[in-house]
């Protein structure tokens, strides 16, 4: 088997996921969006190199960063919060030719639980839910899917993360001391970044392709006891939930993996 394995997009998730897969004797080819960080990536044994994905085209050595390698994790987020304009459908579809005319012949696609809309009814969300989306990022993402699902040159597998968290990145900090928070007993949807890690090599040591998986740990506690317990816990001013509305989420179920996989969360959510 090809040792070799692209990874578009080496940020927060994208970089210790290289280094993890370099500990497992994978030579890693790795882009960035910042030609500061070449060095760095260098540094830590990732042929590195500059690629971007732009309105006006792709920027960068985006062809020697897929050449040789037979695996690519695609992880690029949307970017939509930042830049309501941007059209990440036309720019994956602009990145698709450019995969068919390498030897890469398999896919990951970080995707997102967004794909599903959040309702009053509290669904239990399987891979089996007609995705929804009620979110531009969302209907996005789910076209992305689509484009690349019902691509002949290679097989995608599609891992859709619920919000991913790590210590230094946890949503409790950004929630708190913040009031009228909205939906305080819609479940709680989150995967830890060595979670996410894991799943991924998993995935790829199994060689399990042209499937589709919701990610999510367990449990689900509501937003209001689960963010409240996390900031008295980092002794952080509690958040300020609204309880005069109906609130609307979705429990993402994770059954799928979990037996596919033969996979056990590393780390759960406390209530």
């Amino acid at each position: 088997m090809n040792k070799q394995i692209s990874i578009i997009g080496c940020g927060w998730l994208g970089l210790p996921l290289a280094k993890h897969l370099m500990g497992a004797n994978y030579h890693i080819k790795g882009s960035t969006t910042s030609l500061s960080k070449i060095g760095l990536l260098k540094s830590l044994g990732i042929d590195a190199y500059y690629a971007e994905l732009t309105l006006g085209g792709i920027k960068g050595d985006i062809e020697n960063c897929l050449l040789g390698s037979d695996i690519l994790i695609l992880n690029i987020p949307p970017g939509l919060r930042k830049n309501a304009e941007k059209d990440f459908v036309r720019q994956i579809a602009e990145l698709i030719p450019l995969i068919e005319n390498t030897s890469i012949k398999n896919v990951v696609f970080i995707s997102s639980t967004s794909v599903y809309a959040d309702e009053a009814s509290i669904p239990t969300i399987t891979e089996e839910t007609i995705p929804t989306p009620d979110s531009e990022s969302g209907r996005q993402l789910l076209e992305v899917e689509a484009l690349l699902k019902k691509n002949t040159n290679f097989s995608t597998s599609i891992l859709r993360f619920s919000g991913l968290f790590g210590e230094e990145r946890h949503p409790a900090k950004y929630l708190s001391g913040k009031t009228n928070l909205t939906n305080p007993e819609a479940p709680v949807n989150l995967i830890h970044r060595e979670d996410c890690i894991h799943i991924i090599l998993s995935l790829i040591k199994n060689a399990i392709w042209n499937e589709v998986f919701n990610v999510s740990t367990t449990p689900h506690p509501t937003r209001a006891a689960y963010y409240t317990t996390v900031c008295k816990s980092l002794h952080l001013p509690l958040p300020q939930f609204e309880h005069t509305y109906i609130s609307k989420g979705k429990v993402i179920d994770s059954s799928k993996l979990k037996q596919m996989l033969n996979y056990r969360f590393r780390v759960k959510l406390n209530n």
